[in-house]
C-alpha cells in the first residue's frame, strides 16, 4: 500500500507516508500552527519520495476525537487533497492510533490473560476522550470500550488491573488515573500524542483486512463532545 497519512488532533501536527514496508514522516509541536504547516509536510514527503498524490492508493486522516479546529483542518486537507487526486480517503481513530503507539513500545505485554491499553486524550474543561482497546492483537481494532468523553473519574471501573499500557495527554494531566487503574508510572506514556506514523500503519492495516476505502466526502471528524468552551458561571 501507497498511503499517505496526516494528523493535526492534537499539539503534533505530523504527516507520514507509507510506501510498502518504507515508512516517512515529519512531525512539529506547535500550538496554532497546524494549517500552515500540515500541506509544506505533505510536499516535502512526496517530493523526497520522488512521487506524486495521484501515484498514491488512498489518504488517511485522524479523524478525532481531539482539538476541533484540528480536527476540520485534517478532515478538509484530506478532502481537498483526495478529491483532487482523485484518491480514496481512509478515517483513523486518534484513539486507536495512541493505543498503536503504546503497543509497539518495548514493555512486553503479561504473559496469558486479558490485557488492555487505555488511550486517553485531555479534551479540557475537565474532560477525557478516552478508550480502551485489547492489547494482544497484531494492531488495535475494535476498542473493547467504546470511544467516549467524560469526567476522569467516570471511567468504568471494570478497567481497574487490566490495564496494561495507558498512553495519552489524558494521563498527564490527571495522573491519578494510572494508580486508579493499578498501572504502574513504567507502563504509562503521559506525554504521547497521536502520530500520523500509526494513523498509517493502521490505515495500511485496516484496506489488508477487508475495511472498505470511502469518498473524499466521506472525509469528516468524529467530535464526540459538542461543546467548544466552558462557559464561565
Amino acid at each position: 500500500m501507497r498511503i499517505l497519512a496526516l494528523d493535526t488532533a492534537s499539539g503534533q501536527c505530523s504527516a507520514a507516508l507509507l510506501l510498502g514496508d518504507e515508512l516517512r514522516s515529519r512531525a512539529v509541536l506547535t500550538a496554532r500552527e497546524h494549517a500552515a504547516l500540515i500541506l509544506p509536510m505533505v510536499d516535502a514527503l512526496l517530493a523526497e519520495a520522488g512521487m506524486t498524490l495521484r501515484q498514491l492508493d488512498g489518504i488517511a486522516f485522524g479523524r478525532g476525537p481531539g482539538s476541533f479546529t484540528g480536527l476540520r483542518i485534517a478532515a478538509s486537507v484530506t478532502q481537498g487533497l483526495a478529491a483532487g487526486a482523485g484518491l480514496p480517503v481512509l478515517p483513523v481513530s486518534d484513539l486507536r492510533a495512541l493505543a498503536e503507539q503504546a503497543r509497539r513500545t518495548a514493555i512486553e505485554p503479561p504473559a496469558g490473560g486479558a490485557f488492555q491499553i487505555l488511550a486517553c486524550m485531555d479534551a479540557r474543561m475537565g474532560e477525557v476522550y478516552w478508550a480502551s482497546f485489547d492489547g494482544r492483537g497484531a494492531h488495535p481494532d475494535m476498542a473493547l470500550q467504546g470511544e467516549a468523553v467524560g469526567a476522569p473519574e467516570t471511567l468504568p471501573v471494570a478497567l481497574a488491573g487490566k490495564v496494561w499500557r495507558a498512553v495519552g495527554r489524558g494521563i498527564g494531566a490527571y495522573p491519578q488515573l494510572c494508580k486508579r487503574l493499578g498501572t504502574p508510572a513504567s507502563c504509562c506514556l503521559p506525554e504521547a500524542e497521536p502520530h500520523a506514523e500509526d494513523v498509517a500503519r493502521l490505515a495500511a492495516w485496516d484496506v489488508d483486512h477487508g475495511h472498505p476505502l470511502q469518498d473524499a466526502v466521506s472525509a469528516q471528524p468524529v467530535y464526540l463532545r459538542d461543546r467548544v468552551a466552558q462557559m464561565p458561571p
